[in-house]
């Protein structure tokens, strides 16, 4: 019987290499849901390619130019995600949650109740509204993997043995400035910032990695994601991006997790049981990486956004949401030539320093609206600054 497979954000580097590793499994699966926002060209060339008969496209345009190519009557398109009562009669086998930002919030907490397993690579969902996740996924009975290169390798050197860690280590390659000379930064081009040594990525994360956001954020997930309290997490950098993830067990085992800058592995790994296959076509090991993986304590003079770690609230509140609001925008305006690269950091310290935003710490969301009502908040306050 073939397994069934729904994937938001399919048009995204994440589903195009989920899409890529299935082509050649064609007969061991169905696919019964794409979604994407604009891109309704690729949407309906993937949806003849693997003969999908659901399409969700958000954007109010694209919606209408994709009904108009469309001749396939047989196939349903959707303009937003509350239909997904007429989507699936009943759970599907995996879903792949890979839309970006915090518009992947919503979809991923709507469709936990119809799958039996979900991958989610979305941060902003597990760092915003994790609370709101884990609350489904434990009423729904429904399976989580983590796909981000960190987290998929703790997850998997874990073993489901969260209650004997003693300590964890996130690995940082520190982008394409972990050389660079501090009197260096203020100088810092958008062009320098996206050249990223090891991982090619979206435009946002990579800036995230240059300023190195990318990494408070890997640490509030995996606080999330495996029950952790921060002081139980650090960051180390490690430039070639070799080893992953690093765990201390309380019984004194130490466990390495390392594989290839290849973000096909933990998507191939996410979804291998539905595929029955147990191995991928990987590199031999790199002898001479692991003899250089030169692991360091992140230098905070370079990476001031590292602070914010000391001032977390312990618990899933808000002020995340703060977090990931005001840097979207203020990543927005470097990519944008508004701001400098250092004023992202400078910025975003201040924001999350204001009192006004401070007491979002205290306070847990109790629904998707509340995330969203603050994520605008945020947007227009920090526009208001820039401009």
């Amino acid at each position: 019987m073939k397994k069934q497979i729904a994937i938001l954000g399919s048009t995204g580097f994440i589903g195009k290499t989920l899409l890529d590793l299935l082509s050649t499994n064609k007969n061991k699966f169905e696919i019964i849901l794409l979604t994407a926002n604009k891109n309704y060209r690729e949407l309906y060339k993937q949806s003849k390619k693997f003969k999908v008969k659901n399409l969700i496209i958000t954007d109010k345009k694209s919606y209408s130019a994709l009904l108009k190519i469309n001749k396939n009557k047989k196939i349903k398109i959707f303009n937003n995600f509350n239909n997904f009562n007429k989507i699936f009669k009943k759970k599907v086998d995996y879903v792949m949650s890979s839309i970006i930002g915090l518009d992947g919030l919503e979809p991923t907490v709507q469709i936990i109740k119809f799958t039996k397993k979900i991958a989610i690579a979305n941060k902003e969902s597990l760092i915003c509204g994790w609370n709101l996740i884990n609350k489904r996924l434990i009423k729904n009975k429904t399976e989580f993997i983590p796909v981000d290169s960190e987290h998929f390798s703790l997850w998997f050197g874990l073993n489901n043995n969260y209650n004997y860690i003693e300590k964890i280590v996130i690995t940082a390659s520190g982008g394409p400035f972990i050389n660079l000379p501090l009197n260096k930064f203020k100088n810092i081009s958008v062009k320098q910032a996206l050249k990223h040594p090891n991982w090619k990525m979206g435009k946002k994360i990579t800036i995230d990695s240059a300023t190195m956001m990318n990494k408070v954020y890997e640490i509030i997930e995996a606080k999330n994601i495996f029950n952790l309290n921060y002081d139980q997490i650090t960051i180390l950098t490690h430039p070639s991006s070799y080893v992953h993830g690093i765990i201390k067990f309380k019984n004194g085992l130490i466990k390495v997790i390392a594989h290839d800058t290849d973000m096909k592995i933990p998507i191939f790994n996410s979804i291998q049981s539905e595929l029955d296959k147990i191995s991928y076509k990987s590199k031999s090991i790199d002898v001479k990486k692991l003899n250089q993986l030169n692991f360091k304590k992140v230098n905070k003079k370079k990476f001031p956004l590292t602070k914010i770690l000391n001032i977390l609230p312990k618990k899933n509140s808000l002020f995340e949401t703060v977090l990931v609001s005001a840097n979207d925008e203020l990543v927005n305006l470097f990519l944008n030539k508004k701001i400098k690269f250092t004023s992202i950091s400078k910025m975003l310290l201040s924001v999350i320093n204001d009192k006004n935003f401070n007491k979002y710490k205290r306070i847990q969301p109790r629904n998707i609206n509340d995330i969203k009502h603050l994520n605008e908040y945020v947007r227009l306050k920090i526009k208001s600054k820039s401009i």
